[in-house]
């Protein structure tokens, strides 16, 4: 097939050399750069210059003759950061077995470090005949040129940022409070931040966004994707850059400013102490299925990147929901996802990293296990070794909480589940509630693990709000575009008396309440706790649970708050003190047998059976301090408080009858009352042997003094 556009060896300001196979992408080294790029199946790769000045006209397209170990490679004198270019990719359009070359369309370089201009929908990107309306449409190759629409890549100079002496803030993972949130919607509606800022990478590394996060109390940021992706998707889970920062996200510029300017947010969240976490999304690409449009991959090497289905290759394995599964079990592919996490390890300076759909990554062609060539990598890497690994761990077709090894930590959607079944007074839940408190020593204890491997978690980006969880029954997501078709139900009698906003203050005060009872169970469990951007403050997306296409008032952060979201906001903030203050609180331990037991409301420990009446609706753990012989992370002693938690998710009050212990006054004062919303509130302590009142759907936290 020829090439659509007529090519020279190299114009005549540039001198090109046969260059070197690794490292991939574009690599400027002071007097010019090298390009590689890795394609198994091609017949010939042309490398496309294009001006900043005019974007849309290729100034040359310059064959690439060299190719090592299945890498085309070239090195171009006098080539400069700030440089456009992309790849155009010659081969056989077969979808019959699986290829889908299209030289007539300008490639994104898979190891781009920038990406000059947002990745918005165009039609001259679809490599097959799109005005065809037949199902099999994708077997006529489309000849229409994308060069002039589509955006380039950038060469990037790493070495040109100074990060002074900007330190990791190493914080241990049992003392994390972990803040999941999105780059723009946090500071996009700030009535002080700078508006040229605003929903950037730089509002987000401003002191008044550092200093509200500070005064929250968390401990890192969790991104929702920052990963180039394509505009379809406000959450951002559509990658298809996965070294180049998102470019709206910045307020200095999308020719490398990007890179800059996340880098400075980083040094600026960095310096206060603040980590930041990366969700990343390496199981599929923005490509789609096989309608989708040639963007990198789908033309690089389809065979080699993507999952494909037996013996109809033109079809793809789509574990993911999304129409592509990438394929970490080719070795180049696995190579790409490891060099892209090193490089916002060595280079951008993250702190960790939260794996979507995680199941995904570790599946063969046929099943995912905790066999994978991508765990097997993971786990021999020096530099991964120093970061926090999060998985989300399931997929499609696979549920594997528990079921990651050691050195990660996981999403635990059975906390979530359990909880707000518990305090939906669901029947039957109080055993298992009794080990979600404790960090899930049925799911961590066994290999290796800690209760910090459990990352607890009550709400998360897909799904209701904390406010709305308790305010809606039904999901309201008609702004999506979908007829609330989109997005699941999973919410089932918590709108506490009235679906949506109310002027009932019973029902006012009890959705409150129930707010206060989620984020003192999430915050005073063994565990590594995660709050939802707003959750702390009441934000609400009425009703909607799906708000992936919501680049909108409906998913950003709204910083009008009332007296009742100021109050919750002080509340939270005081617990993540608490548990600060309170190491107890935050093990890097299991508790031993001794160390804990489950009282009833009437006195004495609780039996199995006792935990496994489906009448229980009341828990009372006793912790007790003084058997717990364990220094904190410098060496200081834990501490030896004794406490009592109590949660009552019954519809009544509930007497229960307080301990004498064999120490001090045995008096036992409040730390935390979700019924009136204080922490440490000034009441009169109760002496062990006499009855203490929990409220009705309330958790009170005791200690003795």
């Amino acid at each position: 097939m020829s090439k659509p556009i007529s090519t020279v060896s190299s114009p005549d300001s540039i001198q090109s050399k046969p260059g070197k196979p690794y490292p991939r992408g574009a690599t400027y080294d002071g007097e010019g750069v090298n390009f590689a790029l890795f394609s198994e199946h091609a017949t010939a790769v042309y490398l496309c210059l294009y001006d900043a000045a005019d974007p849309s006209q290729e100034t040359v397209a310059i064959p690439i003759t060299e190719r090592t170990e299945l890498v085309w490679h070239i090195y171009l004198d006098g080539l400069q950061p700030g440089q456009l270019y992309g790849y155009r990719v010659d081969g056989p359009y077969d979808p019959k077995e699986g290829h889908f070359f299209n030289p007539y369309k300008l490639l994104l370089d898979p190891y781009a470090k920038a990406i000059s201009a947002p990745v918005t929908h165009n039609n001259d990107w679809l490599g097959y005949d799109w005005q065809d309306e037949s199902d099999d449409r994708y077997m006529v190759m489309n000849s229409i040129d994308s060069g002039p629409t589509m955006p380039k890549s950038v060469v990037v100079d790493d070495s040109r940022f100074d990060w002074e002496d900007d330190t990791a803030p190493d914080i241990p993972l049992h003392r994390s409070v972990i803040y999941e949130m999105h780059v723009k919607g946090f500071t996009f509606l700030h009535p002080t931040i700078d508006p040229a800022i605003r929903g950037t990478y730089a509002g987000l590394g401003s002191p008044e966004s550092i200093e509200y996060l500070k005064k929250l109390g968390i401990t890192a940021v969790e991104l929702l994707p920052v990963h180039q992706f394509t505009d379809e998707s406000y959450w951002g889970y559509n990658t298809i850059g996965f070294f180049a920062p998102q470019n709206t996200y910045s307020s200095s510029g999308m020719m490398g400013e990007q890179v800059t300017e996340f880098k400075q947010m980083v040094k600026d969240l960095h310096k206060a102490g603040l980590e930041v976490i990366l969700d990343v999304v390496y199981n599929h690409t923005a490509e789609g299925n096989h309608f989708g449009p040639t963007l990198s991959f789908q033309g690089i090497d389809n065979r080699a990147y993507y999952h494909q289905v037996g013996d109809t290759p033109e079809f793809y394995m789509d574990y993911t929901g999304t129409g592509n599964t990438f394929n970490l079990s080719h070795p180049r592919v696995l190579q790409l996802v490891m060099d892209s996490l090193r490089y916002w390890v060595t280079e951008m300076h993250v702190d960790g990293f939260r794996f979507d759909l995680a199941s995904a990554l570790i599946r063969t062609d046929e099943e995912a296990g905790r066999v994978s060539s991508f765990l097997d990598t993971i786990a021999q890497d020096p530099i991964l070794a120093r970061v926090k690994l999060i998985a989300e761990p399931w997929d499609i077709g696979s549920y594997n909480v528990g079921g990651f090894p050691v050195r990660w930590s996981e999403w635990n959607g059975k906390f979530r589940d359990t909880l707000r079944a518990f305090w939906k007074s669901d029947e039957g839940k109080a055993a298992e509630t009794a080990l979600r408190l404790l960090g899930s020593p049925d799911l961590y204890a066994n290999d290796g693990r800690s209760p910090a491997n459990s990352v607890n978690l009550i709400t998360a980006h897909d799904g209701f709000t904390l406010n709305d969880l308790v305010s809606y029954n039904e999901k309201h997501n008609e702004a999506n575009g979908e007829d609330n078709r989109d997005g699941s139900n999973d919410n089932l009698s918590w709108n506490c008396g009235a679906e949506g906003p109310t002027n009932d203050p019973a029902i006012n005060e009890l959705r409150e309440k129930q707010k206060r009872n989620f984020l003192a169970t999430l915050l005073l469990s063994q565990g590594t706790p995660m709050i939802v951007m707003g959750d702390e403050c009441g934000r609400t997306q009425h009703g909607n649970n799906n708000g992936y296409n919501q680049d909108s008032e409906i998913s950003w952060m709204n910083w009008d708050w009332n007296e009742k979201q100021q109050a919750l906001f002080d509340f939270t903030s005081r617990l993540t003190a608490l548990r600060r203050d309170i190491p107890l609180l935050s093990r890097r331990k299991f508790f031993g047998n001794e160390q804990i037991a489950y009282l009833k409301a009437e006195g004495g420990e609780m039996t199995n059976d006792d935990l496994h009446n489906p009448h229980t609706h009341c828990l009372a753990l006793f912790i007790d301090g003084v058997r717990v012989t364990e220094q904190t992370e410098d060496g200081q002693d834990i501490g030896d408080e004794q406490l009592i938690w109590i949660l009552n998710s019954y519809w009544e009050d509930i007497q229960f009858m307080l301990p004498k212990i064999a120490r001090k006054k045995s008096l036992w004062e409040v730390v935390v009352d979700t019924a009136s919303g204080e922490i440490e509130p000034k009441q009169k302590p109760v002496a062990g042997g006499h009855e203490f009142t929990v409220p009705a759907r309330s958790t009170v936290l005791l200690r003795i003094k």
